[in-house]
This record gives structure tokens, sequence and C-alpha cells, in this order.
């Protein structure tokens, strides 16, 4: 059976409804960085998104080819996520500005992908594609102490949510860190083209620090 991450690491990716806090390691992603309306059919959110997924099952299908990945086993691609901020803003993000919005798209990368073989990746893809596949990136990321919470329903609906997670962060002795380095993180469950939005599934994640 393949591993799923989704299933083994559940503290990360199947958060109950309920805020709580989450250590998060250091860990490897595939990512595109990009700017604007993500409902923009035709923008760069839904361009990153595709670029992302080729080149994440050239890695998970290396295995029928010739290109051997060393510690290499079968997996199911982990769900897709993404890093948002606007310029100008600080903690919070405007739902109703979302031209203004800036991400960095993500897939994990599970541990035995190196460097040289995202390398590989890319080689194989632009030539089996035909693509542009330049504005992928190798991201090491170490996310750090985090809040936690299941947001669901509409992406619009996400502050909500988010004020639970930040009371539950102050009664708890802690104060939000997000910077410059260190983002609001949505790790998507559902499909939207597939999934009523009312249950649509996101894990929301916010940085955090002890208040000293």
């Amino acid at each position: 059976m393949a591993f799923d991450y989704k299933k083994e690491y559940k503290d990360f990716y199947m958060p109950k409804n309920k805020p709580s806090i989450v250590k998060i390691p250091k860990m490897n992603y595939l990512a595109v960085r990009g700017k604007g309306n993500p409902n923009d059919e035709f923008g760069e959110y839904k361009k990153s998104i595709a670029l992302l997924y080729a080149i994440a099952f050239t890695i998970k299908m290396s295995y029928k080819g010739s290109y051997k990945i060393d510690g290499y086993f079968e997996y199911v691609v982990p769900p897709l996520e993404g890093f948002w901020w606007q310029d100008g803003l600080k903690n919070t993000i405007d739902y109703n500005n979302k031209d203004g919005m800036c991400f960095i798209s993500l897939i994990r990368l599970p541990d035995f992908v190196s460097k040289e073989d995202f390398d590989w990746a890319i080689s194989e893809a632009t030539k089996k594609k035909k693509g542009d596949y330049s504005k992928v990136e190798f991201l090491t990321y170490d996310e750090g102490l985090c809040v936690t919470c299941m947001h669901i329903g509409s992406y619009d609906l996400e502050p909500q949510t988010i004020e639970l997670m930040h009371n539950y962060m102050k009664e708890n002795d802690y104060e939000l860190d997000i910077n410059a380095n260190r983002y609001h993180h949505e790790i998507y469950l559902s499909d939207p083209r597939r999934v009523d939005v009312n249950k649509l599934k996101t894990v929301i994640r916010h940085p955090i620090k002890r208040i000293k």
C-alpha cells in the first residue's frame, strides 16, 4: 500500500476543527511563487498548480523509468499547500482584495527526494511535456511552532476560524509570529471543483512564539 502522508502525520494534515498547538519539522517542498487573484482562471495561481503537479508526478512515477531515486518508496502525492500574504499588511489578509494576494504554492516532497533528483525531474518534465518549469523551486522550510485548526467551508469565511485560533493562542501564552519568513499557511484537503463550498476542508496554520 502506498504511503499516505495525510494518514501517517494526522497532527500535521488532519487536525480537529478546534485549535491546537503543533511543531512542524523541517521539510522539503516543490514551490512556485506568484501574485494575483487565486480565482482567476488564467492567473498565476492556477498556473502554479499545474507546474507543481507536473513535477510532483514526474518524481512519483520515476520508478517506472530508468532513473532511480535512492530510498524511493511508493507514496500518495501530498496535498496542495499555500503560503499567503499581502504587501503592506501585517498579521492579516484582506479577503476582499484578492488581486493583491501574494503566494507560494507548495507540494511536500518525500524526504528521499534530493536536490539532484529535483533537477532531474525538471529536466525530464521539460523534455517530455515540452513546458517551461523554470519557476518551480526546491524549497527547504522549517516552519516550527504553529497554532492550527481545520476550517470547514468557504475560504472567505476563514477569518472566523482564525479568530478561534488566535484566541486559543493567547489563552496558552503564545503570540502571533507572522513575518517576512513565516506565513499564513493553508493546506487544501478538498478539490473545490468537486466538493460543495460549504464542505471544503482546509488546514490553517499560523506561526507563533511564546510570550516573553
